[in-house]
């Protein structure tokens, strides 16, 4: 069992059940799932670019991208209907406390002047966050980094509201900045 379910299960779940006076314990707010998205922008000159960002989002989370296609032709961006412009990853159970680990533990003190996640969360208990690039992550060689690809990462929770979500995600150690930081 991963370090973080054992956590919840042991600590944040008894506190969230005496802060908020839960009565029965599938009430808990829990992690559902984490997806994991790279949008390639830059697909349109090189098919290959979703191709290398696949591969990179996969040796990440640990399960293979499905690539995403457009949906209509947009004439501006020189977009067909059909062709690929991103990857998606969705991770569930035992995967996805491992990413969200080595999120909290590793990737985000190796960011740069990191001073904290902002707070805010989508009104329904979820949380999203975005990387400027795939680099930061352990598992990436510095060596075989073609382009460097940003990524949006979405936590979603079975909170009903944005501060159970909030007092979820701090329990697992989420990095929140407090109203003192930002200012």
């Amino acid at each position: 069992m991963s370090r973080l379910k054992e956590r919840f299960q042991q600590e944040i779940a008894p506190q969230l059940t005496e802060r908020f006076g839960y009565c029965n314990a599938l009430q808990v707010p829990r992690l559902t799932k984490v997806v994991v998205n790279m949008g390639v922008g830059s697909a349109v000159e090189s098919g290959a670019r979703v191709e290398t960002a696949a591969r990179d989002l996969g040796a990440i989370t640990g399960q293979k991208p499905r690539i995403n296609k457009a949906r209509t032709s947009v004439a501006g961006f020189r977009l067909r209907e059909g062709m690929p412009i991103g990857c998606t990853t969705t991770l569930r159970g035992a995967r996805m406390y491992e990413f969200l680990d080595r999120l909290i533990s590793v990737v985000l003190p190796r960011i740069r002047d990191f001073r904290g996640l902002s707070p805010k969360l989508d009104g329904w208990g979820n949380f999203t966050l975005g990387l400027d690039e795939q680099a930061i992550f352990p598992e990436i060689d510095l060596n075989n980094v073609e382009n460097v690809q940003g990524m949006d990462i979405t936590i979603v929770t079975s909170a009903k509201t944005d501060e159970e979500g909030h007092a979820l995600l701090s329990g697992f150690g989420m990095p929140f900045r407090t109203t003192e930081d930002q200012n």
